[in-house]
C-alpha cells in the first residue's frame, strides 16, 4: 500500500515539473504545453491538490516540500525527513529518504530521472469529466522499463485534469485532478509531522 501511495505521488509530482523531459524526439507542442504547465506551478508559492482515480486523495506542494494524504496512509516530506503515517497499523515511519527513493517521491529529483528516459508528442485535444484539455504522451526509451507510456491532460489554464499510466503488464494506474488551487504561501508545518496529533502512534525510526 506504502508503495502505491509512492507510485501515485510520483505521477503527480511529474506533472508539475517536467519541462526538462523533452530532448530531440519530442515536438514543439508538447514542449509549449510542458514549459506552461511547469511555469504555471512555479508562479504560484504552493499548490494544494484533491485527486480520485485509482486512488483518492490530497497532495500539498511547496518547492520540495510535500504533504501526501490518501486516507490509509499519510507522508510528509519536510526536504529532509520522511514521516509516514500508517492509519490501519498505528505507526509512523521515520526515515531519510536515499537519492534511489528520492526518484519516487521528490518532484526535483524525479525531474532530473524522468528528463533522462521520456520522449514526449502532443496528441490532440480530449474530455474528461466533461472538461476539455489538451493530451501529452511520455512514452520511455528504454526498452526495459516497466512502463508502457504515460498519458496527461491539461486545460487552458495549464492546469492538469487527467493523468494515466499504461503498464507492460496490461495494468493501469489513473489520477483525476479534482480540484488545483495555486496558494499564496504555505506554512512549513504542513510539511512535518506532528505527534501531538497522533499521541497513540508507534514511531519507528529507521534513519
Amino acid at each position: 500500500m506504502k508503495r502505491r501511495n509512492v507510485f501515485l505521488l510520483s505521477l503527480l509530482c511529474f506533472l508539475f515539473l517536467c519541462p526538462r523531459i523533452l530532448q530531440a524526439q519530442s515536438d514543439a507542442k508538447a514542449r509549449e504545453i510542458l514549459d506552461k504547465t511547469a511555469a504555471a506551478f512555479r508562479q504560484a508559492q504552493a499548490v494544494s491538490i484533491t485527486f480520485g482515480g485509482t486512488q483518492e486523495g490530497t497532495l500539498l506542494l511547496k518547492g520540495n516540500k510535500f504533504h501526501l494524504n490518501t486516507g490509509d496512509v499519510e507522508t510528509w516530506f519536510d526536504g529532509k525527513t520522511q514521516w509516514s503515517y500508517l492509519r490501519q497499523n498505528e505507526e509512523v515511519n521515520v526515515s531519510t529518504p536515499t537519492p534511489e527513493e528520492l526518484q519516487s517521491i521528490n518532484p526535483y529529483v524525479l525531474l532530473d530521472h524522468y528528463s533522462q528516459h521520456y520522449n514526449s508528442r502532443y496528441s490532440g485535444v480530449r474530455t474528461h469529466s466533461g472538461k476539455q484539455g489538451q493530451e501529452v504522451i511520455l512514452t520511455p526509451r528504454a526498452s526495459q522499463q516497466d512502463i508502457r507510456s504515460i498519458c496527461f491532460v491539461v486545460n487552458n489554464r495549464y492546469e492538469p485534469l487527467y493523468i494515466r499510466i499504461d503498464l507492460k503488464n496490461g495494468q493501469q494506474q489513473e489520477i483525476l485532478i479534482r480540484t488545483y488551487r495555486a496558494l499564496q504561501t504555505a506554512s512549513d508545518k504542513e510539511f512535518t509531522f506532528d505527534s501531538k496529533k497522533y499521541p497513540d502512534a508507534e514511531i519507528i525510526d529507521m534513519r
